[in-house]
């Protein structure tokens, strides 16, 4: 059982969101209320908008070895599950994190980065790859006084059934995927990925095996 919260992106965050940033999001922003209303018509906690939650499994090598290089982020206790209460506010800040995230970043991968075929950091120096950008927009809401417990790193098979690293923002309304392969937000079942493990809520250094989405397209690939 997830206790949802009512949050606000506060002024510390602010940094992040400079001036350029919010021109640069003003048209996304600006859906913000309508996508609200949309999502709100349909039933609350419908079974569907919510990934199947197995057993605890492996972390991934990349999230072991970002827990070494930054130890702040990853020293947390065990805690409480918390769901985001979802409204036009919450929506508005999710879109302009998202989309500066995903503008800010420049994709490279890690072999041309770092010459290694793995490894996980926030692009501080403006270039990274799909998990890169998934832990700047956690480091960011987080940062911004958004709960740890809501914002999960997510391992997927994407729509060429590659691996691929995504943020998912856990809402009373179902589970959304911030991600650099698609500027739009969509629920966990919407974006044709196969969906593999997560962070847990309760423990960020735990991780879980996931279900498959049960209205993902047939083009995604088994591999």
């Amino acid at each position: 059982m997830t206790r949802c919260i009512k949050i606000n992106l506060r002024t510390g965050g602010a940094l992040l969101l400079a001036a350029t940033t919010v021109l640069a999001l003003a048209a996304g922003a600006a859906n913000a209320a309508e996508r609200v209303a949309s999502l709100h018509t349909g039933p609350a906690n419908s079974r569907d908008a919510y990934a199947s939650v197995g057993g605890v499994t492996r972390a991934p090598i990349g999230w072991v070895e970002f827990c070494v290089e930054y130890k702040s982020e990853c020293a947390t206790k065990v805690s409480a599950p918390r769901d985001i209460v979802l409204t036009a506010k919450t929506w508005s800040d999710l879109v302009k994190v998202n989309a500066w995230v995903n503008d800010a970043i420049k994709p490279m991968t890690d072999v041309e980065h770092w010459g290694v075929v793995e490894r996980w950091n926030m692009g501080e120096d403006g270039y990274g790859d799909c998990e890169d950008y998934a832990l700047l927009k956690r480091h960011m809401l987080m940062k911004a006084g958004w709960p740890r417990e809501a914002l999960l790193m997510t391992v997927v098979r994407d729509k060429k059934g590659d691996g691929h690293a995504v943020l998912t923002v856990k809402t009373d309304r179902g589970e959304f995927i911030l991600d650099n392969q698609e500027s739009e937000i969509l629920l966990w079942n919407q974006t044709g990925y196969r969906f593999v493990k997560r962070q847990s809520q309760s423990d960020q250094n735990s991780w879980v095996a996931l279900g498959e989405p049960r209205s993902a397209p047939a083009t995604v690939s088994a591999r």
